[in-house]
């Protein structure tokens, strides 16, 4: 990816959050804070529901989509719980999705990625990468403990900023972090790209 394209896109999630943030603390009950700070997530539901037939996806949609509707036709100003209920359900599923391929027989998800793109895959590299899934599942369910405890214990613009703010930039982070340790421990590991990544993903069917 060209180097100006990454800028613009990090500029964009830069200021996608820091609106959202700002919504999320100050109009929280606005139709415009619902639809910019719900609305991200249930599009790609739709999406993957309509177009790729995943009927939980499509599910998960409308049962939002109801949900929405009834608290804002009803008035309710118990928007922030929604909020917090949203975060803990998008890692939730990531946490699951993750976990899912850690059972037995299974292939665990970043095995399966890292399979299609290095041409030479050792047993070092299977015993990594699984670790691997383990840890992201792990990351996962601290960011829904960390998120509740803010959101029991702590003012509300402190949880709309960890939300808003802090959770992308720990994804980064995690990512930032792992790359170094993986070199670190792993010398021998082929150097690969987002790109190759990202394809990976797309051709895992996920």
């Amino acid at each position: 990816m060209p180097r100006w394209r990454l800028l613009a896109t990090a500029a964009a999630f830069t200021a996608y959050a820091l609106l959202s943030w700002s919504l999320m603390t100050w109009w929280p009950n606005s139709p415009w804070a619902v639809a910019t700070l719900i609305g991200p997530v249930i599009v790609p539901l739709l999406v993957a529901g309509i177009l790729k037939g995943h009927r939980l996806a499509l599910a998960g949609a409308l049962l939002a989509v109801g949900l929405l509707a009834a608290l804002l036709y009803t008035g309710n100003t118990a928007m922030n719980r929604l909020y917090v209920l949203q975060h803990a359900c998008l890692h939730a599923l990531l946490g699951w999705g993750f976990a899912v391929t850690l059972r037995p027989g299974a292939t665990p998800l970043i095995t399966l990625l890292a399979e299609r793109i290095h041409r030479e895959f050792t047993p070092a590299m299977r015993a990594y990468t699984r670790w691997l899934t383990g840890l992201w599942v792990l990351y996962f369910v601290a960011m829904i403990g960390t998120s509740f405890a803010l959101y029991l214990l702590a003012p509300w613009s402190w949880w709309s900023f960890f939300c808003n703010v802090l959770t992308p930039l720990a994804a980064v982070l995690f990512f930032a972090a792992e790359h170094v340790l993986r070199y670190w421990r792993h010398p021998e590991f082929e150097r690969v790209s987002l790109g190759q990544v990202v394809q990976a993903w797309r051709a895992s069917g996920r």
